[in-house]
């Protein structure tokens, strides 16, 4: 009979908290530095071990927005990601990348786009030309996914919209500014 608070429901909480410690702990030691993944990637850990780094997602990216990470990269050397700063994911609807996959380390999202994320997408006013009274806008038209992600507020400043943002990077890319008023951090497994 299971009776909350009792030594078994203490014992498996304890065990239960412990044991994610050791797993994130791990995964530290393993993942030295996160990558933007292509669409669809499991959790990195699971992703370094399912990836053969054969390079089918890059050779169908139609935008070649699919790098893989240098011989330096430690562990996760040769396989694909994402650096917006060079060329962002364009949302592709099909997600070709994805399709292409021969072990699921990429696998197309249950739901496509709606609700998936490659990244978080942070917005940093200070370096916005609108914030300096300039204007400006050109992150609108480069968002793939256009209003429900992206939008300007009353004053023409961009407002992130992030339940609509996919983590692509366009915006990052877009910017004027330097560094970019857009930051693209990998998604946390």
């Amino acid at each position: 009979m299971f009776v909350p608070g009792s030594r078994r429901d203490l014992l498996r909480s304890t065990v239960g908290h412990w044991l994610e410690r050791v797993v994130e702990n791990a995964e530290r030691a393993v993942v030295r530095q996160r990558y933007v993944r292509p669409p669809g990637a499991l959790p990195e850990v699971a992703f370094l071990a399912a990836c053969t780094r054969c390079g089918k997602c890059a050779e169908v990216c139609p935008v070649h927005a699919i790098i893989t990470v240098p011989t330096s990269g430690g562990l996760a050397a040769g396989t694909p990601h994402i650096d917006a700063t060079r060329q962002p994911c364009v949302a592709c609807t099909a997600m070709p990348c994805a399709e292409a996959c021969p072990t699921d380390a990429l696998t197309v999202p249950e739901h496509g786009w709606q609700g998936y994320r490659l990244a978080a997408l942070t917005f940093v006013p200070e370096r916005c030309l609108t914030f300096q009274g300039q204007s400006c806008g050109v992150c609108l038209p480069a968002c793939p996914a256009g209003e429900a992600a992206l939008t300007l507020d009353a004053g023409s400043h961009p407002v992130i919209h992030i339940e609509g943002c996919v983590g692509c990077g366009a915006c990052v890319r877009a910017c004027p500014t330097y560094p970019s008023s857009f930051e693209l951090t990998p998604a946390e497994s």
